[in-house]
């Protein structure tokens, strides 16, 4: 398998292979990613792609495409998310009814359509995702702004109905505020079913949104780039109750890190990241930011660290985003580690003892 170069000469031995190429048997643009254990994994993106391995990514397969005989070939999936080899719902993102969600729980040989832009022909679903627990079956789907508010849609079914969040805060103020469908990674995934969030960007300013219970959401700034419809937050990572210290008074500590930037300058690397510890409500911005522009972002638990990756490359942290260091200078799109997925059927897995270790 080729491997990639890296920004930093003197990582070189080390990060060359850091991402190690698989052969997706496409040329189609992936947004999608999803892996269930590192084994079975799910990638999505454009002309209707769907691909799935059971062996680690030594081999991708080609899924049947959704709604094949009417315009799947057309659609544009920025979204996956996989229970296993047998179950997953893919997203399409698009203008009006190019918005949609499906579901196959025959290992992509079919796939039965479960929700379509109720907006249409307004609308453009950017994120979504559910439960992947058989004990909890809600999900949620985010849409760009229709009629002067986000677009929340939820389940409690898994799927089989609907309803819209009409709540007060999800109503935009002032500049227009919106959201981007670059790597399905807009909502983190909660552990706790009481609480919502995500983020945007555009003129407005870059957010998270965010909510407890069946209260209003609220919404609080965040210091990464922003002001233009190119610029904002496009990932939010969450990692809940890992331990810190063994003999701190709370050794259990809850993080947030934000990551994006503006997609059309992927080389501009300040104010592409940000983290928070009190659940989003107060950001800081990250002292020395990734390399460029990031559309995702995940904690890796394998490496006790975050990575991050987009259109220049992809960076990690060892200190829950305060600062960075390069990892290679790829074209990525979208994270579920241990992989990454990129333009041009772009997809590579990590191999983590190829990981530059903490400078000392």
């Amino acid at each position: 398998m080729a491997a990639l170069g890296v920004c930093s000469a003197g990582a070189q031995d080390h990060a060359r292979q850091v991402w190690e190429m698989q052969e997706s048997g496409t040329a189609a643009g992936l947004r999608g990613i999803d892996s269930v254990d590192g084994k079975v994994a799910w990638a999505s993106g454009s002309e209707g792609t769907v691909l799935k391995t059971i062996d680690g990514g030594a081999h991708w397969q080609r899924c049947a495409v959704p709604d094949a005989a009417a315009d799947g070939a057309t659609l544009d999936f920025r979204g996956v998310q996989a229970w296993d080899a047998e179950t997953a719902i893919v997203m399409a993102s698009g203008p009006g009814e190019k918005s949609r969600l499906y579901k196959t729980t025959d290992g992509g040989k079919s796939w039965a359509l479960i929700l379509k832009n109720p907006d249409a022909p307004d609308g453009f679903f950017d994120s979504f995702w559910m439960k992947p627990n058989p004990n909890w079956h809600d999900g949620i789907v985010l849409g760009d702004p229709v009629r002067g508010r986000f677009v929340i849609i939820e389940t409690a079914d898994g799927g089989s109905s609907w309803r819209l969040d009409t709540r007060h805060g999800l109503r935009i103020k002032a500049k227009p505020i919106a959201a981007f469908a670059a790597s399905n990674s807009l909502i983190p995934q909660f552990p706790m079913g009481f609480m919502r969030g995500f983020v945007t960007g555009g003129p407005g300013g870059p957010f998270l949104f965010y909510r407890w219970d069946e209260k209003d959401w609220k919404r609080s700034a965040i210091p990464v780039s922003g002001g233009r419809e190119s610029s904002g937050a496009f990932s939010l990572g969450y990692c809940f109750t890992r331990p810190r210290c063994a003999d701190c008074e709370h050794p259990s500590e809850q993080y947030m890190v934000v990551v994006g930037g503006d997609y059309t300058q992927s080389n501009e690397g300040s104010a592409t990241a940000a983290w928070s510890t009190d659940v989003g409500e107060h950001w800081t911005a990250s002292t020395k930011p990734p390399h460029g522009y990031r559309s995702a972002v995940q904690w890796s638990e394998a490496l006790k660290a975050w990575i991050t990756a987009g259109t220049n490359g992809s960076d990690i942290s060892r200190d829950d985003g305060r600062t960075w260091e390069p990892l290679d200078d790829g074209n990525w799109n979208a994270l579920s580690l241990p992989f990454v997925v990129g333009p041009r059927g772009r997809i590579a897995r990590l191999n983590a003892d190829a990981v530059p270790p903490a400078h000392k």
